[in-house]
C-alpha cells in the first residue's frame, strides 16, 4: 500500500480576488513540486522512471528555466544567456552531472523569489515588452496570460511528479 504524504495547504477558499488567487496558486504549486522532491536522494533525483527519460532533477531545472524564459526574457524582454539552458545536445531536459541537487533547488528557489518580486503589483493586463522572447508587440501576451501559462505548467508537472514519486518509493499524495 502506498505511503501517504502530508499535504501542502491549498490557498484558502475565502480568496476572491483573481490576482490573489493566481499568485497564491502559483506559490502553492511551486511548493508542491518541491515537496514531491523532498526525501529523494541524489540517485533517485537523477534516475528516470518513465519512457520519455526525464528525471525529477531535470524537471526542477526545467521549471527554473521556464520561469526565467517567461518572465525575464518574455515579460521584461531582457536578454537572457542560454534561455533554453535546461536542454542538452539531444534537445531533452538536462542537468550537468557536476551540478548538485542542492544547487538546482537553490537556483529554483532564487528564480521563484525573483519572479514574485518582479510581478508584484504589476497589472495583469500589462503586455510583455518586445525584444526578448517576443519580437513584436503583436506577439507579446499580457502578464495575466503568462502567469496562467506558468500555473498550468506547474500543475501539469506536479501531476507528473505524483506518478514518478509513486514509482520511485511508493509515496502518494500532494
Amino acid at each position: 500500500m502506498p505511503t501517504p504524504v502530508n499535504p501542502i495547504d491549498e490557498p484558502p477558499s475565502t480568496l476572491t480576488d483573481p490576482r490573489e488567487m493566481l499568485d497564491a496558486y502559483l506559490d502553492y504549486y511551486r511548493g508542491v513540486v518541491l515537496h514531491k522532491l523532498d526525501g529523494l536522494g541524489e540517485t533517485e533525483l537523477r534516475t528516470t522512471r518513465l519512457p520519455s527519460g526525464w528525471t525529477p532533477l531535470e524537471l526542477l531545472h526545467h521549471l527554473t528555466h521556464v520561469e526565467r524564459r517567461w518572465l525575464r526574457w518574455g515579460f521584461l524582454g531582457e536578454p537572457v544567456d542560454a534561455p533554453w539552458g535546461d536542454r542538452g545536445p539531444d534537445d531533452r531536459w538536462h542537468v550537468p552531472e557536476d551540478l548538485p541537487p542542492a544547487e538546482v533547488r537553490a537556483r529554483f528557489e532564487e528564480q521563484c523569489a525573483w519572479s514574485r518580486r518582479t510581478v508584484a503589483g504589476v497589472p495583469l493586463d500589462r503586455r510583455a515588452r518586445p525584444g526578448g522572447r517576443f519580437a513584436t508587440e503583436a506577439e507579446a501576451p499580457a502578464l495575466g496570460w503568462i502567469l496562467f501559462h506558468l500555473l498550468q505548467e506547474y500543475a501539469r508537472h506536479a501531476g507528473q511528479l505524483d506518478v514518478v514519486r509513486e514509482l520511485a518509493d511508493g509515496t502518494v499524495g500532494e
